[in-house]
């Protein structure tokens, strides 16, 4: 089965802030990103979308008919340092998240780990249900990373090495 990977564009917020679960906006002008990456897959597919409004706004502008909403593919809930400089998070919080961020959670929030399962739970649910047509989801960089790890058994801890720009669209066969 084709699936499309589509992280959304770039965002209003300025470079270093945390935003993971945030509902921010995303930055204009986007159209004509927008129809750049919906040349890039196929007009008829089943198109899946984070519920967050810089992934919405691109689902409704690729998909041909109804999006289909999923929680389970939202960005890793950053907790207490949702909207906050990365420079500005405390270093004792951020040390042990930074030495092992598969594992620890952020404070009120969540580990990768926590992202992957639900990325895996959206797999197993919505990618085994024999679907004919092309699967599109559009997500953020954490989900992206998290379906690549999975499908190429990429330890978690190795997540980064798949590079996962602004408005990238990334075809892979399930």
């Amino acid at each position: 089965m084709e699936v499309y990977l589509i992280r959304h564009t770039e965002t209003v917020c300025e470079k270093g802030i945390c935003y993971g679960q945030s509902d921010v906006k995303i930055q204009e002008p986007y159209l004509e990103l927008f129809a750049e990456i919906k040349n890039q897959i196929p007009k008829d597919s089943i198109v899946y979308s984070s519920p967050l409004f810089r992934c919405i706004e691109l689902a409704n502008y690729v998909a041909s008919s109804p999006i289909i909403r999923d929680d389970r593919l939202m960005e890793m809930n950053f907790g207490d340092w949702e909207m906050v400089n990365w420079d500005a998070i405390p270093p004792d919080d951020f040390a042990p998240w930074m030495n092992d961020f598969v594992n620890v959670a952020v404070p009120n929030g969540e580990a990768f780990t926590d992202l992957y399962d639900r990325v895996v739970d959206f797999m197993e649910d919505e990618l085994q249900k024999g679907h004919t047509k092309p699967i599109v989801i559009v997500a953020h960089a954490g989900v992206i990373r998290s379906v690549l790890c999975k499908i190429s058994n990429l330890p978690l801890k190795d997540a980064f090495q798949n590079k996962v720009d602004f408005g990238a669209v990334i075809k892979i066969e399930i």
